[in-house]
């Protein structure tokens, strides 16, 4: 029986059991379509990395042994959608029976199973082999409980898949070293060059702008960095071991303007691609712990397993458990604009410019350049969460769409109005300067509430207290606050106001 089989560009999960065997009778399909460049605009690097990644899956599978066809985003055959692409290998290959993995993004596994229910031969659905959990185990989980706390979620995984365990106990003899990840950043500690493969990349993106794909953000043509294949994953996998774990935990919330990378892993594209597993990233970062216990704190390597067995296997169970509805969220009823400077990265303030042209740059920003500078700045001047929700989708070489919504629409954004976070994730400028060196150089007084050259973050911190203040005044954890705005003098905060805003008038001004 002809078989077909298909494989999504973030599946490339060569290890999977259908790679195991080679069978005449099956054919692997993998496709780059207009359909997945276009839903939403990415950023250059983005696409690039994905049609890289899966070619050289491509190659890998064809040179094992495996059948496969690929269509390439310009082949005058290829006709760019989904259904279009199934129905025609059906046909020209003699197929008896259509097979997929499970796909982790809402829409295109509501399509599967439409385009399934429309064939006249047999279809299969399959697990991808990737995650440590199920799409519903945290739905089970938390089931009658009114508050889905991460932390509780991610003490269960370590113990049920025995990591950093000793016995019953963790090793450290707590769970969470969160308290000793918070360090600022002053260049006691050089930092390693990253890790970079220098591939010329000139004919994919030609083939991009000839297929009049869309996109954003910049690229260097003869220097792009991200690993594309497995091996090349594992060389960065091993490359963070031995150069970066052991100061990642103390360094991990921290910012500097000439450090992009600091101390981070770099691994998120390759685990989201499915070109590395958790399980192997996780098993490789503990057993090279373990060998260097002398030289490695439990505090880096806790607060690493933390964002992986915690944080990653917590957004996906979110994810399954709240959508559709998810998508549509605005709690906070938020409807202003993303400012222009979110596509050119021109603005006075040194914490988004960085942060910003990091982004348009690279693909990339760790997770508080994305939470509390940009994320901050985007709920404290209230943008709709649909318009940031797209921005982080599109400029993210990680961002898949189970992986990036709940985090921007729920922990950035509080759209989801506390499914994720208890309370939301905002601050003046005095957390940045705390944790990064952003406002030394700054054109903006980090000190200052008033007057021209007033950080906007001090400004619409309180601006936004105030506007949502009815919305929060049951939330205990903004209870502080909140005190602090009622005992605030009328005229300061009205001045407050009237700066705040002029600024959300005006943003592309800042």
């Amino acid at each position: 029986m002809q078989k077909l089989r298909l494989i999504l560009g973030d599946q490339l999960n060569t290890e999977h059991s259908w790679f195991q065997e080679c069978d005449k009778d099956t054919i692997y399909l993998l496709a780059e379509m207009r359909q997945e460049t276009d839903y939403v605009k990415h950023h250059i690097q983005k696409v690039v990395a994905f049609f890289l990644s899966m070619r050289n899956f491509y190659s890998t599978i064809h040179a094992q042994g495996h059948q496969a066809v690929y269509f390439q985003i310009t082949d005058p055959d290829n006709p760019q959608d989904l259904e279009k692409i199934i129905a025609a290998c059906i046909q020209k290959y003699d197929i008896k029976k259509f097979e997929y993995l499970l796909p982790d993004e809402y829409r295109l596994d509501e399509q599967l199973k439409t385009i399934c229910a429309n064939l006249k031969i047999a279809s299969g659905v399959f697990d991808t082999e990737h995650f440590y959990t199920t799409r519903h185990e945290l739905s089970d989980f938390f089931e009658g409980k009114k508050l889905l706390l991460m932390e509780n979620f991610y003490r269960t995984m370590r113990k049920k898949h025995h990591l950093l365990m000793d016995g019953h106990t963790p090793v450290g003899n707590q769970w969470n070293f969160d308290a000793d990840n918070r360090k600022k950043y002053k260049g006691e500690v050089p930092v390693p060059s990253e890790k970079n493969f220098h591939k010329n990349v000139s004919e994919v993106a030609s083939q991009i702008q000839e297929a009049g794909i869309i996109t954003f953000g910049n690229i260097t043509e003869t220097d792009f960095s991200w690993p594309t294949s497995r091996e090349e994953c594992l060389e960065v996998l091993d490359y963070f071991c031995r150069n970066l774990l052991k100061h990642f935990g103390d360094y991990e919330d921290a910012m500097h303007t000439d450090e992009k990378f600091l101390f981070h892993s770099r691994l998120s594209f390759a685990m989201n691609s499915k070109m590395l597993s958790p399980k192997e990233v996780l098993e490789t970062v503990i057993a090279f712990y373990h060998k260097n216990e002398a030289e490695i704190s439990i505090s880096q390597v806790e607060g690493f397993v933390r964002q992986i067995l915690g944080w990653r296997e917590y957004i996906r169970g979110i994810y399954w458990k709240e959508m559709p509805n998810y998508a549509q969220l605005n709690a906070l009823e938020n409807h202003n604009k993303l400012p222009n400077f979110f596509w050119t990265g021109k603005t006075k303030m040194n914490c988004m410019s960085h942060a910003i042209n990091q982004s348009l740059d690279e693909a990339y920003a760790h997770h508080i350049q994305r939470l509390m500078v940009i994320g901050n700045f985007t709920l404290l001047t209230q943008i709709n969460p649909d318009e940031v929700d797209a921005w982080y989708l599109g400029v993210y070489i990680d961002a898949i769409e189970w992986v990036e919504m709940p985090n921007t629409r729920g922990m950035s954004q509080y759209a989801d109005g506390g499914i994720i976070a208890t309370k939301p994730y905002i601050s003046s400028g005095s957390y940045i300067n705390k944790m990064s060196n952003n406002c030394a150089k700054c054109h903006y007084n980090v000190k200052e509430k008033f007057g021209d050259k007033a950080c906007p973050f001090n400004t619409l911190y309180w601006n936004f207290l105030d506007e949502k203040k009815e919305y929060f005044k049951g939330n205990q954890r903004m209870g502080m606050m909140l005190n602090l705005l009622k005992k605030m003098d009328p005229e300061e905060l009205y001045r407050i106001k009237v700066k705040a805003n002029a600024i959300i008038e005006d943003m592309d001004s800042l």
